[in-house]
């Protein structure tokens, strides 16, 4: 049922190093033209730092692990491409539906190729007014139960950060900040929150993904925050005065559950005139480079 293409299982196979990339940021995240420029961006990134890419999708209800151009350009251009979590994979496969795969997602069947690294953006996690919502991404529980290193700019600085790494540290997934003690926000390169270990080197990273095999201790994920530079970072002030009007219009057009991640990240783009983009995508650049660096440190343990 997974297709994985001849140079990600050949790289698997070999013990090279191979990056796993998500689909949702082509389909769902960026404007067309410019998604394609970003996704071919992105798998050139990888391919820099001496790693396979391999970005996921589902195509005709098809899993597919690793993509060729001609399945970038579908993903990027095709109308009606759907954006599937983790939970609706079975429901794709069965009525042949073609769909860009969330973190949730993307995690689940790169794990499944047998891929350990995977770069994304943010993470979804537990959503703002939790208590009567009950709004809380598939991420993370999928998280708890893949054996997988997720490279990401934190979590959406939507979402109540520090509720989220509560919720972490519960279902046992392991954090760390990359060269930071301070957890990034995702468009920010610090959410406020402290982190309790710190990572500096790829080697490094590559030791704890070792010591999580020896030590046989349920398959988790290890979460790496590489924050933003801060020369990259979206303006906080702007940042929070924006969010706070942007939450308002959630409440007063009834946006509720799934709908108010996009409305949210809608509604920064076009309030910041697009510099809420361009501080993901330059978030996105840089977990992709250093998950490139992880999987060659990984390799060669």
């Amino acid at each position: 049922m997974l297709v994985v293409s001849d140079e990600v299982r050949d790289a698997v196979a070999a013990g090279r190093p191979v990056v796993a990339l998500e689909s949702t940021i082509i389909a769902h995240g960026l404007p067309r033209p410019r998604n394609l420029r970003v996704a071919l961006e992105l798998e050139q990134t990888v391919r820099d730092e001496g790693a396979v890419p391999a970005t996921i999708a589902v195509l005709d209800g098809r899993p597919h692990v690793g993509l060729h151009k001609a399945q970038l350009e579908r993903v990027a251009h095709e109308d009606g491409i759907r954006k599937l979590s983790q939970r609706d994979l079975p429901l794709a496969v069965a009525t042949g539906a073609s769909g860009a795969t969330t973190v949730s997602a993307t995690a689940l069947l790169a794990a499944r190729a047998g891929v350990r690294v995977f770069a994304t953006g943010g993470l979804g996690g537990v959503h703002r007014e939790w208590t009567q919502t009950q709004d809380e991404s598939a991420d993370l529980r999928l998280l708890a139960r893949t054996r997988i290193t997720v490279v990401c700019a934190g979590v959406k600085s939507i979402l109540d950060v520090p509720a989220t790494l509560q919720r972490l540290e519960t279902l046992g997934v392991a954090v760390a900040g990359y060269g930071t003690e301070r957890f990034p926000g995702f468009y920010l390169a610090d959410s406020g929150e402290p982190v309790d270990w710190t990572l500096r080197t790829p080697e490094e990273v590559a030791r704890v993904m070792r010591a999580q095999d020896g030590l046989e201790g349920g398959d988790s994920a290890l979460i790496v925050a590489n924050p933003v530079p801060e020369e990259e970072q979206l303006d906080p002030a702007l940042h929070a005065r924006v969010l706070e009007s942007g939450l308002r219009a959630c409440a007063e057009e009834g946006v509720s559950g799934q709908a108010v991640t996009p409305f949210l990240l809608d509604y920064l783009v076009r309030h910041t005139d697009g510099a809420s983009l361009e501080a993901n995508l330059a978030a996105v650049r840089g977990n992709v480079r250093l998950a490139g660096r992880i999987a060659a440190a990984w390799a060669a343990v």
